[in-house]
């Protein structure tokens, strides 16, 4: 395994452990064990866990912005876009209910320990803000864009933390699916149908 490999993967370890066990609780024992090295070999790569937590929020931004530039890709309309971020839930339901949010734990944590990185990781945040903006511009709400888009991040980030302590699949299910009814009626011409609707 090249250099390249071995550090990549001590990076995908480390994501799963911060967010499994949370930042702090996780040791570079604990890294090193699961990747199969030794101390030397991985001090080459890492000499601190803060350099690793650098690496796992870079790697974290990346990964995040490929999947929504991948979302774009066939063209769907900005309403199918959206919902697909509020699909986040269902599709990481497991992960959720059993760790939390990776983005909303991390942040967290991180503020709590008064954390130099936790801007850098509020940063996944500001990405997934900026390009829920983008999509609601496109739908026809350029004036409050940015306050829907928070909107929607404050309701996935209440579920996720509600859906780790009560541990329900049925809640997930029906908050989607009212974040989706929500999602209709803010579309320009979904208000027109219901104002046009007879009384």
């Amino acid at each position: 395994m090249s250099a390249g490999e071995t550090r990549q993967q001590i990076v995908n370890v480390a994501n799963r452990l911060f967010y499994e066990r949370g930042f702090e609780a996780t040791s570079f024992a604990d890294i090193a064990k699961d990747v199969g090295l030794s101390r030397g070999n991985f001090y080459y790569h890492f000499r601190t866990k803060d350099e690793i937590l650098d690496a796992v929020i870079a790697q974290r931004v990346t990964d995040t912005g490929a999947m929504l530039e991948s979302w774009e890709t066939d063209g769907p309309s900005p309403a199918e876009l959206i919902r697909r971020f509020i699909h986040i839930l269902i599709a990481n339901q497991s992960k959720i209910m059993a760790h939390g949010c990776p983005v909303g734990t991390l942040c967290n944590e991180l503020a709590k320990l008064d954390h130099a990185a936790q801007t850098d990781a509020a940063g996944l945040f500001v990405l997934f803000r900026r390009w829920l903006a983008r999509q609601f511009v496109a739908l026809g709400r350029a004036a409050d864009a940015d306050a829907l888009a928070l909107h929607i991040l404050m309701r996935s980030q209440g579920v996720a933390t509600l859906a780790t302590a009560f541990r329900d699949e049925d809640f997930i299910q029906r908050e989607v699916a009212d974040m989706e009814a929500w999602l209709f009626t803010q579309s320009p011409a979904a208000s027109s149908l219901d104002h046009n609707q007879p009384a």
